[in-house]
């Protein structure tokens, strides 16, 4: 079958990552690409996805990741017009995997809920839902009736979230990031454990959950249709990661 008129668009470069593992005797395997803004990324991911489709690639087994509900309404949009061009438009029905990092990754924890003891029905808290949940507990608590001023709830969100996900000590994330709330390190360490248990009992995932969980999902077996019962004991103490990392450095 003869190329797509629109590759034609491409510059040498973004062609040669189009057409990756096209060669004869090539493997397509695993490939990273580096680029800055404004490189024509989501134009030669298109192309990308449209050049698998013509190879009769299975469309249901292709992945579309982007950041923004934007960028991937975008990329659909492009790869639909790039097919139609060669009369394969019906080929992006076929990809069911296409958004979001959290929207994915919200479709394959509800699919695979029990699997880590969740409850399918969970929802979803967006930013601004998680911050008054976590003011909430932070009232309950106490802090915010401290006579030393306690930090806000959109500072405490953005250190939970910098603490799940980078991995590192929570004295050491504070330390580096959030000098000025070291003071608070015992509190804030109670309040995020709190916040977890208030999520589980609610039956909510925030942002940070749904990438948080979906990794531990892909560490689990598939053997059996009802989780350990230490499997949501251990996903609340992944979740409680500040104090956690805490604990085990000491050890």
């Amino acid at each position: 079958m003869p190329p797509l008129e629109s590759f034609a668009s491409l510059n040498a470069e973004q062609a040669r990552a189009a057409h990756f593992g096209a060669a004869p005797g090539s493997s397509a395997g695993p490939l990273l690409i580096i680029a800055g803004a404004g490189s024509g990324k989501t134009h030669t991911l298109a192309h990308r996805v449209a050049h698998l489709i013509e190879q009769d690639g299975d469309p249901g087994r292709i992945l579309l990741l982007t950041f923004s509900r934007r960028a991937a309404k975008e990329m659909e949009r492009r790869v639909a017009r790039i097919l139609s061009e060669r009369g394969r438009a019906e080929g992006l029905g076929g990809i069911g995997w296409s958004g979001t990092f959290h929207a994915v990754g919200a479709r394959i924890l509800r699919d695979f809920a029990h699997s880590i003891g969740l409850d399918p029905a969970f929802t979803i808290h967006d930013r601004e839902d998680s911050a008054d949940l976590l003011n909430l507990v932070r009232h309950q608590l106490g802090f915010s009736e401290q006579v030393q001023r306690f930090p806000l709830k959109a500072t405490c969100l953005a250190i939970y979230s910098r603490a799940v996900n980078c991995g590192h000590a929570f004295d050491c994330v504070l330390a580096k990031h959030f000098p000025w709330c070291a003071a608070f390190e015992d509190e804030l360490r109670r309040l995020f454990e709190a916040y977890v248990e208030a999520k589980q009992s609610q039956h909510v995932l925030d942002y940070d959950d749904l990438l948080l969980y979906w990794a531990e999902l892909r560490s689990q077996p598939f053997a059996s249709d009802e989780p350990p019962p230490h499997r949501r004991q251990c996903l609340r103490a992944r979740a409680s990661a500040c104090s956690c990392r805490q604990e085990s450095r000491h050890r």
